[in-house]
C-alpha cells in the first residue's frame, strides 16, 4: 500500500472523484477530523441529495404497493460520466414534480375513497333501518291495542303525550354502524347505563367493510338502530356509540324519504366508483412512467451523494481554489488511478491538470488489502471474521484454503456424503451466473461458500477412502489382509486370520462389522487427531518467524520463537514420534524359538504421564525403545528451561534496547544544533505518539503470555481430539441410520420387501440429507472454524489491522 495525495482544481474535482468511485481503488483519508459534519464544505449539496433520495424512496414505495416491476438498468448504462449541475437540477425538478403529482393523486383518491366508504355504510344503514322502523311501528300498534302501555311509550311529562298509531314522533333514535367485535360490549354498556330503557336492533353487514379511518384495514361491521325516550338519553347514546368506535348516520323517519335517500346514495356511489377507477388508472400510468426511470435516478442520486460525502473528507484551499485529498492505494493500482484522473480531466474538457503525488515517507499505519477472487473470497472471509490482518502480516487465509477443508473432512469422512456435498457445490458453481441474482438470505450464505463446499466435499471423499466408509458400508476394492473361515455356526465367534497381504490404501474391509472394529478405529482416529493437531500448531508457531523478520524483530526469533517451538516439540512432538514408532514396530513378532521379540506395546498415555511423574525412569515392561529414559529426561529438562527463557529473555531485551535508545537521545541533545539546514515541519497528523515503555507492564504481559502458551499447548492439543470424536459420531449415526431404515427390509421377500424398501429408502435419503449432511456438516464446519480461530490463528495472528475499504460506487450500490 502507498499513501497518495491529490491536488485537484475545484472545477473538475467532482468529475475526478466520480471517476475514482467508478474505479474503486482508493481509500480516502479524512483530513478534517475535527470539523463537524454540518460545517463541512459540501453540506448543502448533501442535504439537497438527501431530499432527492427521500423522493426516490417515496416513489419506490408507491410503485411497490401497486406491484409494478422496476425496469432493470445494465451496468454499462450506470457506469457513465458524472452529471453536470444543470442535469442534477433537472433531475431534482423532475423528482419534485412526480412526487407532487403522486401526493396530489393519493390525497384525492383517499378523500374520494373515504367518501365512498361512508356512502357504502350509509346505504347499508338505510337498507337495514327500514326493517327496524317497521318493527318499531308494528310493536307500537300491538301495544296500543293492548291495555298495558309499552315501556318506551309510557306517558312522560317531559316528552308530551303519545301520538296516533303508526307514528313514533315521541321516540328519539340513533342509527349507524359499529365493528362486530365491539357489539357485545356496546350492548352491555347501553343496557347498564340506560337501565334497559331502550329498544335495540342489530343487523350484520355481509360484505367486508373497509374502515374509512384506515383504508388498508378491512373489518366486519353491524348496522344498529337504538330507540329511546328523551333528547338527553339520545345524546348519551350518541356519545357512547362514538366512544366505542361507531359511525353515526342520520336517517329520516319517513319511509318514502328513506327510499329516495337510498336511490341518491346508490347513484353517488356509482359515480364515485367511476371517478375512483379513473384516478387509480391515472396514478398507475404515472407510476409506470416513473418505474421505467427510477432505478437510473436512484443510482445517480446515490452516486452523487457518495461523491460529495467523499469530497467532504478533503481540505479546501480557498487561495488556490483546489481540493487537497489523501488516500491509500495499492502500489500495483497507482498507474490505473493516475490514468483515471487524466481521463476525468479530458472528459470534462477543462485544461486544468491535477497534481498526483506518492507520499512514500509516512508513519501512518496502512490498511490491509488482500486481493481475492471468487474462489478465495470465502476462505478469506473466515479469517477476516476473526480479525483483519495487521499490515504485511502473514495471512492465514492462504493456508486455510487447504487446512480448513481437510480438518472438516477428517470429521466428516464418508465417500457417499462427500460426493453428495460435492455435487451440490458443483451445481452452484456451474450455475453461479444464474443463481447470483437470488436474494434469499440463507441461500446467499450457501452460495458465497460454494467453492469452500466443493473442496470440503472432495476432501471428505478422500478421507472416506481412508476410512473405507461409504454410507456406513465398506468397499472391497483390493484384496483383504484377512481370511475368514468357511465352516462355522451362527453362535460361534469367528476370527479373521492374517494372510500376509496388506491393504494398499485405507482401512482393510475385513475390519468392517467386526466386534473390535470400534476399538481399532477409535485408536487410529485418536492418534491421527493428535498428529494432525500438533503438526498444525507447530506450523502456526513457525509462521511467527516471518512476522518477526518483516517487522525488524529478528531477536524475537531467539527470544520467543525458539523456546516456544522447543517446548512444543519436546513434549508433543515427542508424543508424535512415539505414536509413529509404535505403529512401525511389529509387536507380535516371534524369534526362531517361537518367543516374542518385543514386550507388549506400551500405553502411550501412561507413558506421557509417567514421563513427568518419574523423569528418566521407564519400567522394562513399559519400554518403547532402548534408551527411552535418558531421552525423556533430556526432553523434560529442555521443556523446563524453555519456560524461564520465554518468560524473562524478551522483557530484559526490550529494557536494554529502551535504555540504549534513551542514552542515544541524551547524546544527541548535548550536540550543538546545526543552523545551516532548513527547518523540518512535522504536521500534527504525521506525528504518532510512541508508546511509553514500562518494564513492569512488559513483565506482566510476558508472564501472562508465557502461562497462556504453556497451558494452551496442553489444552489445544486435547482440543484436536474433537476430530476423533466427531468422526466417530458421524460414522455411528450413519451406521444406525442404515440399520434402522434400509437394512431391516433385506430380510423380507415379496411385495412387503418392495414396499418396505421404497419407504425405507425415502426415510434414509431424507434423514441422510437432513441429519448427516446438514446438521452434522454444520457441526463439523463450526468445529473446524474453532480449530482455525483458536488453535491455529491464536499462535501467530495478531488480527488488529485496518481493512482496506476503497471508495467504490459498486460497494455503495450493493449496500442499498
Amino acid at each position: 500500500m502507498t499513501l497518495i495525495q491529490f491536488i485537484i482544481p475545484a472545477e473538475i474535482a467532482h468529475a475526478s472523484i466520480a471517476e475514482l468511485g467508478e474505479l474503486g481503488k482508493v481509500q480516502f483519508r479524512d483530513l478534517n477530523p475535527n470539523v463537524n459534519a454540518f460545517q463541512r464544505t459540501f453540506v448543502s449539496e448533501i442535504r439537497r441529495l438527501d431530499e432527492m433520495e427521500r423522493q426516490c424512496r417515496f416513489l419506490q414505495s408507491q410503485i411497490e404497493k401497486l406491484g409494478i416491476p422496476f425496469k432493470s438498468v445494465s451496468s454499462d448504462t450506470l457506469v457513465a460520466t458524472s452529471l453536470t449541475a444543470q442535469e442534477i437540477d433537472d433531475l431534482e425538478e423532475s423528482l419534485s414534480d412526480h412526487e407532487r403529482c403522486i401526493i396530489q393523486m393519493n390525497s384525492s383518491y383517499e378523500t374520494l375513497l373515504h367518501r365512498c366508504l361512508q356512502l357504502t355504510e350509509l346505504r347499508h344503514v338505510l337498507k337495514e333501518s327500514a326493517v327496524f322502523f317497521e318493527q318499531v311501528e308494528s310493536r307500537n300498534a300491538q301495544h296500543q291495542q293492548s291495555e298495558e302501555a309499552p315501556l318506551l311509550l309510557t306517558d312522560d311529562i317531559e316528552h308530551g303525550e303519545q301520538t296516533s298509531a303508526g307514528q313514533i314522533e315521541n321516540l328519539g333514535y340513533v342509527t349507524g354502524v359499529i365493528p362486530r367485535d365491539k357489539l357485545q360490549i356496546f350492548e352491555r354498556v347501553l343496557w347498564r347505563i340506560l337501565r334497559g330503557n331502550l329498544y335495540m336492533n342489530f343487523a350484520e353487514i355481509q360484505d367486508i367493510i373497509v374502515d374509512p379511518l384506515d383504508i388498508e384495514k378491512k373489518i366486519q361491521k353491524n348496522v344498529f338502530a337504538i330507540f329511546a325516550h328523551g333528547q338527553e338519553v339520545v345524546n348519551k347514546i350518541r356519545k357512547i356509540s362514538e366512544s366505542m368506535g361507531g359511525t353515526l348516520y342520520t336517517v329520516d323517519e319517513d319511509h318514502n324519504k328513506r327510499l329516495e335517500a337510498l336511490d341518491q346514495v346508490t347513484t353517488r356511489i356509482r359515480d364515485l366508483n367511476i371517478v375512483l377507477t379513473q384516478t387509480q388508472e391515472t396514478r398507475r400510468t404515472e407510476l409506470l412512467n416513473v418505474a421505467d426511470h427510477l432505478t437510473a435516478w436512484y443510482t445517480t442520486v446515490l452516486k452523487e451523494k457518495g461523491t460529495y460525502h467523499t469530497m467532504n473528507l478533503f481540505n479546501y484551499d480557498l487561495n488556490r481554489k483546489c481540493l487537497i485529498a489523501e488516500g491509500w492505494c495499492s502500489k500495483l493500482d497507482v498507474p490505473i488511478v493516475n490514468l483515471a484522473l487524466k481521463n476525468a480531466i479530458e472528459d470534462s474538457g477543462a485544461n486544468m491538470p491535477s497534481v498526483f503525488t506518492e507520499l512514500s515517507q509516512t508513519k501512518r499505519k496502512p490498511p490491509t488489502y488482500h486481493r481475492t477472487n471468487k474462489f478465495t473470497e470465502g476462505f478469506q472471509n473466515i479469517i477476516d471474521a476473526y480479525g483483519i490482518a495487521r499490515y504485511r502480516e502473514v495471512n492465514p487465509g492462504l493456508f486455510t484454503i487447504i487446512s480448513f477443508p481437510f480438518l472438516f473432512a477428517v470429521m466428516f469422512g464418508d465417500i457417499g456424503h462427500g460426493f453428495l456435498m460435492f455435487c451440490f457445490a458443483l451445481y452452484l458453481v456451474l450455475n453461479e451466473k444464474r443463481l447470483a441474482s437470488v436474494k434469499d438470505e440463507i441461500f446467499t450464505m450457501f452460495f458465497s461458500g460454494r467453492y469452500m463446499m466443493l473442496l470440503m466435499g472432495l476432501f471428505s471423499i478422500f478421507t472416506g477412502c481412508i476410512y473405507n466408509d461409504m454410507f456406513s458400508l465398506s468397499l472391497n476394492v483390493f484384496r483383504s489382509g484377512f481370511d475368514w473361515p468357511s465352516n462355522y455356526t451362527a453362535t460361534e465367534s469367528v476370527e479373521g486370520i492374517p494372510n500376509g497381504d496388506v491393504y494398499p490404501f485405507g482401512f482393510d474391509p475385513g475390519w468392517h462389522g467386526s466386534e473390535n472394529y470400534l476399538l481399532f478405529s477409535n485408536s487410529y482416529k485418536m492418534k491421527q487427531a493428535i498428529i494432525v493437531g500438533v503438526i498444525h500448531m507447530s506450523f502456526a508457531i513457525c509462521l511467527n518467524v516471518y512476522n518477526h523478520v518483516h517487522y525488524g524483530n529478528k531477536m524475537f526469533i531467539w527470544l520467543e520463537f525458539l523456546p516456544q517451538i522447543l517446548f512444543m516439540e519436546s513434549i508433543f512432538g515427542y508424543l508424535i514420534f512415539c505414536i509413529m514408532y509404535k505403529w512401525s514396530v511389529n509387536w507380535w513378532e516371534l524369534d526362531s524359538d517361537g518367543h516374542h521379540i518385543h514386550n507388549p506395546p506400551p500405553n502411550l498415555l501412561n507413558m506421557l504421564i509417567y514421563m513427568f511423574l518419574s523423569p528418566g525412569k521407564v519400567m522394562p515392561e513399559d519400554q518403547l525403545y532402548v534408551g527411552q529414559g535418558p531421552v525423556q529426561l533430556v526432553l523434560i529438562l529442555l521443556a523446563v528451561i524453555c519456560v524461564p527463557w520465554m518468560w524473562f529473555a524478551k522483557p530484559y531485551y526490550l529494557k536494554r534496547k529502551h535504555d540504549q535508545k534513551l542514552l542515544e537521545g541524551e547524546e544527541n541533545e548535548q550536540q550543538p544544533e546545526s543552523s545551516s539546514g532548513s527547518p523540518t515541519i512535522i504536521s500534527e497528523d504525521e506525528e504518532e505518539e510512541e508508546e511509553k515503555f514500562e518494564f513492569s507492564e512488559e513483565m506482566i504481559h510476558q508472564t501472562i503470555h508465557t502461562i497462556e502458551f504453556c497451558l494452551n499447548c496442553i489444552s489445544n492439543t486435547a482440543s484436536y481430539l474433537r476430530l476423533w470424536a466427531l468422526s466417530l459420531a458421524h460414522a455411528q449415526l450413519s451406521s444406525v441410520l442404515w440399520d434402522m431404515t434400509l437394512k431391516i427390509w433385506f430380510n423380507f421377500t415379496g411385495p412387503i420387501a418392495v414396499i418396505g424398501l421404497v419407504i425405507g429408502f425415502s426415510m434414509w435419503f431424507v434423514l441422510t440429507i437432513g441429519i448427516l449432511l446438514c446438521m452434522e456438516g454444520l457441526s463439523a464446519f463450526l468445529h473446524a472454524l474453532r480449530l482455525h480461530w483458536v488453535e491455529f490463528d491464536g499462535k501467530f495472528y495478531m488480527g488488529d489491522g485496518i481493512k482496506f475499504e476503497p471508495f467504490s460506487f459498486k460497494a455503495l450500490l450493493a449496500d442499498k
